[in-house]
């Protein structure tokens, strides 16, 4: 499993559109760009790590309230077992009109074979 995957499943169950990297097409009201930002190794005693930490950023894009809607995504996070590592409000984008809101997040993850 990896954390594009699940993210991008937990925003479907929420009805966002989301894409990762780029939105392909033109762009809905409210959608979410899913942004990989670092896989990094835990602290390990052994010398042979057994767990990768994946972390991404989620920008949300939104005309209207957002507020709403971050909320949502936070509380969808939070109950599958994600660390929200920051959340910040980013700008009003006045070419587009659009609020975008960033929610970086990680999660841990078994080493696959």
């Amino acid at each position: 499993m990896s954390i594009l995957k699940e993210c991008k499943e937990l925003l479907e169950s929420l009805s966002i559109p989301a894409e990762t990297s780029v939105f392909e097409g033109t762009a809905p009201e409210t959608y979410v760009v899913i942004l990989p930002l670092v896989d990094t190794f835990e602290l390990h005693a052994d010398n042979t790590p057994g767990l990768e930490v994946q972390e991404v950023r989620l920008s949300l894009f939104c005309k209207g309230n957002y507020i709403k809607i971050k909320n949502s995504i936070v509380r969808g996070l939070l109950a599958s077992d994600f660390t929200i590592t920051d959340r910040r409000y980013i700008e009003r984008e006045n070419d587009t009109g659009y609020h975008h809101y960033a929610i970086d997040v990680a999660k841990h993850y078994e080493l696959e074979e």
